[in-house]
């Protein structure tokens, strides 16, 4: 909704009515992602697109409809319709579009939500685009952390879905959502149930994509940002190395930076990109790279994550010049070195594994044993 969103406010706020189609699902070669939004204005003019040109006739037939009738509609396009070659979707994808009329009235929240995209503070919408009870669908539920820096575990929320029991599921699934800057259609119960069917709540997520720092260019730094990439970070390999910091060693991240790893952490934290969020991953084992390098992470107040790799007396060597460089026993105690869970993991790949696990129970709070050995809730 970014790339439209500035007309919507400006109707919404001269008091108009828009129909808005959003891509709530895609399946196959859908040609645009979950979050692609077509507006229909209150002179019947088109913005935004949710397939590229295949459907959006019959689209904006359909917001025509809804700007009378005010009722929501979600409408599935694909080569299984019988109209799937009249409206265009040849590519052989599958889209679910819902579309709903928007107005201060229907949503109310809505200068609000403008106002954190605008200013990059993480926030979600969640709302329902399928139900057994007519009167749910559109009902919207908007999801912030409570803390505006950040899309933190804690959040905060507003508006309703209808039942405390749904909005207590949904604000759940939300915020893991929000935390990785995703936007998905959710299946619950009627009620918010875990187990069963029938509601449908698409969550839209605006937030920056949370960032892994991967330092030291070895094969294990390739799995670990390819694992990276699959939870949904932005990842970026650092070395000071230029013969092995190459995009063709590092397929899989987004960036491979030739520079002292010390002296690029100090610029990104200096221009505002390590967050709360960010996990750093130390695998260098050398202490002329990551000494330096994690003085400096160690002693940044918002990091999700620090972990470095080595031995066990690698790690006993780290400890003593790290304290040497003066680091207070608070400020290591944030290091997971050596790094990772004990999977007894032993190729490159395990060990990406074994440092995924350690990242995420970090994040939500898991204590990293078997479930099978475990009691109480499955998710904290």
């Amino acid at each position: 909704m970014r790339d439209v969103l500035d007309r919507l406010l400006a109707w919404w706020q001269a008091g108009e009515s828009v129909a808005v189609g959003t891509v709530v699902a895609t399946f196959d070669s859908a040609p645009r992602p979950p979050g692609a939004v077509m507006l229909v204005g209150p002179e019947l003019e088109v913005v935004g697109s949710v397939s590229g040109g295949c459907v959006e006739g019959a689209v904006y037939q359909l917001g025509e409809e809804i700007l009378e009738s005010g009722e929501p509609v979600l409408q599935r396009y694909g080569v299984s319709d019988e109209s799937a070659f009249a409206v265009g979707l040849t590519c052989g994808g599958i889209i679910d579009v819902f579309v709903e009329k928007v107005d201060r009235t229907s949503f109310p929240e809505l200068a609000e939500v403008a106002a954190d995209i605008a200013e990059g503070r993480p926030v979600a919408v969640a709302t329902v685009v399928a139900h057994p009870d007519p009167s749910r669908l559109g009902r919207r539920l908007v999801v912030r952390p409570a803390s505006a820096e950040s899309a933190g575990t804690e959040v905060l929320a507003s508006g309703g879905l209808g039942s405390d029991r749904a909005d207590d599921a949904v604000v759940d699934d939300a915020r893991g959502l929000l935390a990785n800057g995703r936007s998905e259609t959710l299946e619950y119960g009627p009620d918010g149930q875990r187990r069963g069917e029938g509601m449908r709540v698409f969550v839209s997520s605006y937030a920056p994509v949370p960032r892994m720092l991967v330092f030291g260019a070895i094969d294990f730094a390739a799995a670990v940002a390819r694992l990276g990439s699959f939870l949904g970070y932005r990842v970026t390999v650092c070395d000071a190395r230029a013969v092995f910091a190459t995009a063709s060693r590092f397929p899989s991240a987004d960036d491979v930076v030739v520079d002292w790893p010390h002296r690029y952490l100090s610029g990104e934290a200096a221009a505002g990109r390590i967050d709360d969020r960010t996990v750093i991953c130390v695998l260098t084992h050398d202490p002329k790279f990551d000494v330096p390098l994690l003085e400096v992470a160690l002693r940044l107040p918002q990091v999700a994550y620090i972990g470095a790799m080595g031995s066990r007396r690698t790690h006993d060597d780290r400890l003593k010049r790290l304290r040497e460089a003066g680091l207070t026993d608070e400020e290591v105690a944030r290091l997971a070195s050596p790094i990772g869970l004990d999977l007894g993991a032993r190729t490159p790949e395990e060990t990406a594994v074994s440092i995924a696990a350690e990242i995420i129970a970090q994040r939500w709070g898991g204590a990293g044993q078997r479930l099978s050995a475990a009691e109480g809730p499955i998710h904290h």
